[in-house]
C-alpha cells in the first residue's frame, strides 16, 4: 500500500519511520515532511493546510491511505475534503475535532457526559472575565479556548497573573482568533500523563502511557513549550489505572461525540492529571501527539497500517495491540531562545554518527536540507530518541546521543523522565 503522511515535524517523521518498517507499505510519501522525512520517506512540496491540493495529489498518485499528522489541517476540515473524493484518510472529521480545537466544546461535552475534569467557565469578552477572576480563589488556570501550539495555558498564582494572562490573550491577542474564548478552571494538582488512543468511532484502544515534559528548562520551570520530551510507558500508570481512564474518559468521550453525530475516528489524545481524587482531564487532542508519538511507536510491535485500516474500516475491535516492554525517552533539541525568538539556518553536526547507534532515532522536526546537510528551520529542531529494558538505560543511551549532535545555541533540558528514574529505582 502507499501511504501519505501530512505535516512536517517530529511526529510525522515518527509516522513516516514506523510504516516505512511494515511489511505491507511499498511506499511512504510526507508533504511537506523535512530533511529528516527525506530519509525513509519521500517529500511532497505542497503545504499541510493546502486541503485540495493535497486531495488532488492524492488521487493522482494513487494513495491509498492518508495519515494526518498535525491538528490544523484537521480543523480546516482535510478528512471531509478527502472522504468527499472517495480518498481512505486516518483522521477525525473537523465536527469531531472540535474536541481540540474548541476547549469550550471540549469542557461542556466533559460536564454533559459526567466525565471528571476541573470546573470551569468560559467568556467571550475581557470584562466579564476579569471581573469574575475577582471573586476567585488562586491558583486558577487561563486557556485560550482555539488553538494555540500548546502555549495557551497559563496557571496563575494570583489575581494580577491571571489578568494579565487574560489581557495577552483577549486583548493583546498573541494567539489571535484563538483568544475568542477564554477558559477559567480550577487548578488542579498532580502527576500530568498523556494517553493516546486509537478510535473507529466505536471502538477505543488506549495506547501505552506517556509522560510530556513542556516547560522550557530543567526542573519544570519557565514558559510552556509544545514539548521538550517524553518518556514511555508513565511511571505510575499501572494497568489498573490505564483501564479506569479508559473507562471513565475515553469511551465515555468516544460514545459522547457519536451520540452528537460526530463519530471520533483518528487518536483521542487525552491529558489526565491524577489527583487525589483520581484521573481527571486537562484537555484533548484529536492527534497523534507531539513528541509523545516519538515514544510511543518505538515500542509499538503491531503493525502500524493495520491498525490505522482497522481504524477507517470501523473494525477496530479485531485488532490486539502488542507492545514491547521496557522504556522509550525522546529529548528535544530546540533552537535557542526557544519559545520565544530564535535564529534558524546552522548546519547540524553528529547526525550521521548517531545514526549508526542501535535503538537510537533522530527524528527531525524544524530541519531542512542545503546542499544535501541539515540545518535548522524551526524551535523545536530534532527529537533524539532511545529505548531499552529500562528507563534507566534508555536515559543513558539517548543522552548519550545528544552529547553528540551540535548545532549554535542547541537547548534542551536535561532532566526528561528524572522525576520517573527515582521510583524505577525504588521498585
Amino acid at each position: 500500500m502507499r501511504v501519505l503522511v501530512i505535516g512536517s515535524g517530529g511526529r510525522e517523521h515518527a509516522l513516516a519511520w514506523c510504516l516505512n518498517r511494515s511489511r505491507e507499505v511499498d511506499g511512504v510519501f510526507v508533504a511537506p515532511g523535512n530533511a529528516g522525512t527525506d530519509a525513509v520517506a519521500t517529500n511532497v512540496a505542497i503545504e499541510a493546510v493546502d486541503t485540495a491540493r493535497l486531495a488532488r495529489w492524492a488521487s493522482d498518485n494513487r494513495i491509498d491511505l492518508t495519515v494526518v499528522g498535525p491538528e490544523v489541517p484537521l480543523s480546516l476540515g482535510i478528512v471531509d475534503c478527502f472522504q468527499e473524493q472517495g480518498l481512505r484518510i486516518f483522521g477525525p472529521s473537523r465536527e469531531a475535532a472540535r474536541i481540540e480545537t474548541s476547549k469550550a466544546f471540549s469542557k461542556s461535552l466533559l460536564r454533559d457526559e459526567g466525565i471528571p475534569t476541573a470546573e470551569f467557565e468560559v467568556f467571550e469578552d475581557f470584562d466579564s472575565a476579569s471581573d469574575y477572576l475577582g471573586k476567585q480563589v488562586f491558583p486558577l488556570v487561563v486557556k485560550a479556548s482555539g488553538l494555540a501550539a500548546g502555549k495557551g495555558v497559563t496557571v496563575c498564582a494570583t489575581e494580577r497573573e491571571a489578568r494579565q494572562a487574560l489581557r495577552a490573550i483577549m486583548v493583546e491577542r498573541v494567539f489571535g482568533d484563538a483568544g475568542n474564548e477564554v477558559l477559567i478552571e480550577e487548578c488542579l494538582t498532580g502527576q500530568e500523563v498523556s494517553v493516546l488512543a486509537f478510535s473507529d468511532g466505536t471502538t477505543v484502544v488506549p495506547m501505552v502511557s506517556s509522560q510530556d515534559h513542556k516547560p522550557a528548562f530543567d526542573g519544570d520551570q519557565g514558559p510552556n513549550t509544545g514539548g521538550m520530551g517524553c518518556y514511555a510507558p508513565m511511571a505510575l500508570m499501572s494497568p489498573e489505572l490505564l483501564g479506569q481512564i479508559e473507562n471513565d474518559i475515553l469511551r465515555p468521550t468516544v460514545e459522547g461525540l457519536r451520540r452528537r453525530g460526530m463519530p471520533f475516528v483518528g487518536v483521542l489524545y487525552a491529558g489526565v492529571i491524577l489527583t487525589s481524587l483520581g484521573p481527571q482531564v486537562l484537555e484533548f487532542n484529536c492527534r497523534f501527539g507531539d513528541p509523545e508519538t516519538q515514544v510511543i511507536l518505538p515500542l509499538l510491535e503491531t503493525d502500524l497500517p493495520s491498525i490505522l485500516n482497522a481504524c477507517v474500516e470501523g473494525r477496530l475491535d479485531e485488532v490486539r495491540l502488542q507492545w514491547a516492554r521496557g522504556a522509550s525517552v525522546c529529548v528535544v533539541m530546540a533552537s535557542g531562545g526557544y519559545p520565544a525568538g530564535y535564529q534558524t539556518g546552522y548546519p547540524i553536526s553528529g547526525l550521521e554518527e548517531v545514526a549508526e547507534w542501535p535503538d537510537v532515532q533522530v527524528f527531525h522536526a524544524g530541519t531542512r536540507s542545503e546542499g544535501g546537510k541539515a540545518v535548522t528551520a524551526g524551535g523545536r529542531v530534532l527529537g533524539v530518541t532511545a529505548w531499552a529494558g529500562t528507563l534507566k538505560e534508555a536515559s543513558d543511551r539517548v543522552y548519550g546521543a545528544v552529547d553528540r549532535i551540535g548545532y549554535e545555541g542547541a537547548h534542551f533540558r536535561r532532566d526528561i523522565g528524572h522525576k520517573a528514574l527515582g521510583q524505577e529505582e525504588t521498585r
